[in-house]
């Protein structure tokens, strides 16, 4: 597992600024309790899919996807993986515990765990990758319910076609909120490896507005 510094402190929102010492070793060792702590597990399924102009359905499942955004991420795919990732329970109840005792450490433990379960998911893509490349095909970016008009009532939807609850302790609250919090699901397309796999970019996000990435001049897919 690989927690990138800079990733943390881009979270934080340091853009190039001097870190006081305190802060820099509380970082170091945020860094180090996000990895002791992490029970990281994963699961994704393959799917082929069925394409119309209002919606793309994921054969045997009752997964339909709509959307103008998802039916554009797909429009080039005839298969996708639907991936789901968490950090597992206790990253949740320890970044709770600071906010009791110290927000700033609970603040710093938060960034390095998104910074963690970001990695993952990156591993988790290498892997569907090479699943793409043994039916020598290639893959989209992955794409997650909340971007764009791909909207976040799909959550209870997708952890039961994946069973995540069962397989990784993964579930889905009232309003679409996956528990533990530090988890991520998202869609990767199958595509031919000539069709290059472009990012949507910030405009394609629903927190384009507020996003703490976009007024420091960044991105949060960069």
């Amino acid at each position: 597992m690989h927690i990138d510094k800079k990733e943390v402190l881009r979270y934080l929102g340091y853009r190039n600024g001097v870190i006081d010492a305190n802060i820099n070793l509380l970082i170091d060792e945020c860094i180090n309790e996000a990895k002791e702590i992490s029970d990281s597990k994963y699961i994704y399924k393959i799917f082929n899919i069925d394409k119309s102009e209002e919606r793309v359905r994921l054969l045997e499942s009752n997964l339909v996807f709509e959307g103008k955004d998802i039916l554009e991420h797909l429009e080039e795919s005839s298969m996708c993986a639907v991936m789901a990732v968490t950090l597992g329970s206790n990253m949740d109840t320890k970044i709770r515990y600071y906010e009791k005792v110290s927000m700033t450490r609970a603040l710093i433990l938060d960034a390095c765990a998104s910074v963690c379960v970001e990695w993952i998911c990156d591993e988790v893509q290498k892997e569907i990758r090479k699943e793409a490349q043994r039916k020598t095909l290639d893959i989209t970016y992955r794409y997650s319910p909340g971007y764009g008009d791909f909207l976040i009532d799909i959550q209870p939807k997708i952890i039961n076609a994946l069973d995540a609850q069962k397989n990784i302790g993964l579930t889905v609250t009232e309003n679409n909120i996956l528990i533990p919090r530090k988890s991520v699901s998202a869609v990767i397309g199958f595509q031919h490896k000539n069709m290059k796999a472009q990012h949507s970019g910030c405009k394609k996000c629903n927190k384009f507005i507020e996003c703490q990435y976009r007024k420091g001049g960044n991105h949060c897919g960069d």
